[in-house]
C-alpha cells in the first residue's frame, strides 16, 4: 500500500489554489489564516445576528470579520515565520563559524593563557 503523499511534493497532483491565486498547500501560513478567517466570519456574523436580528448587516459583519481575522492571522504568522528564519540563519552561521574556528587561535571559546617564559 502506498504512503500518503507529503504536502508540496512535485508530481503528486494539482495543488489546491484558493480563488485561483493563493496556493494554500505550499505557502506558509495561508491554510491557517483562511481557516481562522472563516471561523471568525461565522462567529462575527452569527454573533451580530443574535444581537440585532438584522440579516443583511450580519452578512456584512461576517465578511468584515473574515477579512480582519484572515489578515490578522496572516501578518502575525508571517512575522513569526520571518523571525524564526532569521534565528535559524544566525544559528546556522554560528555553527559554521564554530566548525571553522575550532582549535585555532581565533576560537572565542578557547581560553587564552599568557605564560611568561
Amino acid at each position: 500500500m502506498a504512503a500518503a503523499p507529503e504536502p508540496g511534493e512535485p508530481g503528486k497532483g494539482k495543488p489546491f489554489k484558493l480563488l485561483g491565486i493563493l496556493d494554500v498547500e505550499n505557502i506558509p501560513c495561508a491554510r491557517d489564516s483562511v481557516l481562522y478567517g472563516s471561523l471568525g466570519s461565522v462567529v462575527a456574523g452569527l454573533g451580530y445576528f443574535l444581537l440585532t436580528s438584522r440579516i443583511r448587516r450580519s452578512c456584512d459583519v461576517g465578511i468584515g470579520g473574515f477579512i480582519v481575522v484572515t489578515l490578522g492571522c496572516w501578518f502575525h504568522c508571517r512575522y513569526n515565520y520571518a523571525k524564526e528564519r532569521i534565528q535559524q540563519r544566525i544559528a546556522r552561521e554560528g555553527m559554521k563559524n564554530k566548525v571553522l574556528y575550532e582549535s585555532t587561535h581565533l576560537d572565542p571559546g578557547r581560553k587564552q593563557t599568557n605564560s611568561s617564559n
